[in-house]
């Protein structure tokens, strides 16, 4: 096993990256699904909740 930090070990790509990722969200290739607290009183509730996983794909 060996690990990584992107800033670190790969920074030279993070302008590539960027520019492929963007294209492919544009083109529909990357999806993803948001959940909004609205509010700083929702932030305690959606802080535990992301810990207890309720924002994961598995509680939509």
């Amino acid at each position: 096993m060996h690990g990584f930090i992107i800033f670190g070990d790969y920074c030279h790509h993070c302008e590539d990256c960027a520019d492929e990722m963007s294209k492919w969200l544009m083109e529909g290739k990357i999806q993803y699904k948001e959940q909004i607290a609205d509010g700083l009183v929702a932030l305690p509730d959606a802080f535990i909740g992301q810990l207890e996983g309720k924002n994961s794909k598995s509680s939509w």
